[in-house]
């Protein structure tokens, strides 16, 4: 009585072995399927537009008024390169320039001292705190007509002499690398000087890439 009781266990056994092995086939097919099939056309283009939407990628690089200072005296000198002007910009507890003005058929040396004051486009204002020209006596608005008409300066720094104020139109500077500057924060009193770059993807070479892709494709 025990030998067919022996086959039943030794059948039961090997249903059990076959049901958990083809249940295991069908778990390892299913998940083949679904790790090695490829992303829906739908999801590649929208992934696709989101690129071309993005244009460039944007950094923010943090500095000290110290190296600020150096980079902005180094282009100034650039800038009065074989010419007879003379001036300097530095950087303290507010933004301070250092230069000389030619008045009465001599030169005179000048003192301003600006307030920095961040705009929202990126852009950065100097506000006159004080302004001198030697021991003249001269109202602060005459003094600014004289640095705009004398001292030389780049096109995006504008002189404004009516308000007393020097307007720094970052966001339209000229880099040679097509980067894309603007100010982040300009709290020169507490050392906390921040800039914006937006880095084309043009300038390395991305777009031509897509392109030589698109033309592969065709």
């Amino acid at each position: 009585m025990n030998e067919p009781k022996q086959m039943n266990n030794k059948k039961n056994w090997k249903k059990r072995f076959t049901y958990l092995l083809t249940f295991n086939i069908i778990v390892v097919f299913i998940l083949a399927v679904y790790l090695y099939s490829p992303i829906p056309e739908k999801e590649l283009n929208i992934a696709s537009k989101q690129y071309e939407e993005e244009k460039s990628s944007q950094f923010v690089v943090r500095t000290t008024k110290q190296n600020l200072n150096n980079l902005i005296n180094a282009y100034i000198d650039k800038l009065l390169a074989n010419t007879d002007h003379v001036y300097s910009v530095h950087l303290d507890e507010d933004v301070q320039l250092f230069g000389e003005l030619p008045i009465f058929s001599t030169t005179v040396p000048l003192l301003a001292h600006f307030e920095p004051i961040v705009q929202d486009n990126g852009d950065l204002v100097l506000k006159q705190k004080s302004i001198s020209v030697g021991q003249l006596q001269l109202p602060k608005k005459k003094i600014m007509q004289y640095i705009d008409q004398y001292l030389p300066t780049p096109e995006w720094v504008i002189i404004n002499p009516r308000d007393a104020e020097v307007y720094v139109e970052l966001t339209e500077m000229d880099i040679k690398s097509n980067f894309k500057v603007a100010v982040e924060q300009f709290d020169v009193e507490a050392n906390n000087i921040a800039f914006k770059i937006e880095v084309p993807y043009k300038t390395l070479g991305i777009d031509v890439l897509e392109e030589q892709s698109e033309q592969s494709k065709e």
